[in-house]
């Protein structure tokens, strides 16, 4: 992920590649090992725009949306669910009878999530906030999704500054473990 533009339409992309991802395991046959393969890939998509949202799109809307703190805790709330969900689901294999029932829990949340986003949040702060910091954002957020996690830590810490320090080294951790294991890749 990384794909240009303001802090909406990169998020914005993001979240169409997450839903493709949903659709390829929604295509295949419960059991079948590449579900586990798109799990993967789609915890790992996940953990890493949570992060940069949390680092830098939920301050902005702090900062330029009335009522910004209550938006931003219930988005952080919404992340939170979805963590929970996608560490239950780091646990299981494509033909656990619980990778399934994990795995629509986690298309509702992540849906519902999104939809509120696009439809609410994205349309007021691009109301709200100014074009050049939309920009600023959108470079910050890609940076962040750079160095970000890619497994769910959810006893991490979520709000700056503490998730601003932590997350690079645990990104750093993740991804070794992810290139020495193959996690996200098919065979």
């Amino acid at each position: 992920m990384g794909h240009g533009g303001n802090v909406i339409d990169e998020l914005m992309t993001d979240h169409r590649e997450v839903e493709e991802l949903f659709g390829k395991i929604e295509g295949l046959p419960m059991g079948a090992k590449d579900r586990k393969v798109y799990a993967d890939q789609v915890t790992m998509e996940l953990v890493r725009h949570s992060v940069a949202e949390e680092a830098h799109l939920y301050p902005a809307v702090r900062e330029h949306l009335p009522n910004g703190d209550a938006l931003a805790d219930k988005e952080i709330e919404d992340h939170s669910k979805a963590e929970r969900i996608m560490k239950d689901l780091e646990g299981c294999e494509a033909d656990d009878p619980e990778f399934d029932r994990l795995m629509g829990m986690l298309m509702t949340e992540i849906r519902s999530h999104v939809a509120d986003e696009e439809q609410n949040l994205f349309p007021m702060l691009r109301e709200t906030c100014p074009a050049a910091a939309l920009d600023e954002l959108g470079d910050k957020v890609r940076q962040a999704k750079k160095m970000a996690p890619t497994r769910p830590h959810p006893a991490a810490p979520d709000k700056p500054p503490a998730d601003k320090l932590l997350a690079p080294g645990m990104g750093l951790v993740d991804r070794m473990r992810d290139a020495l294991t193959g996690r996200g890749k098919k065979d």
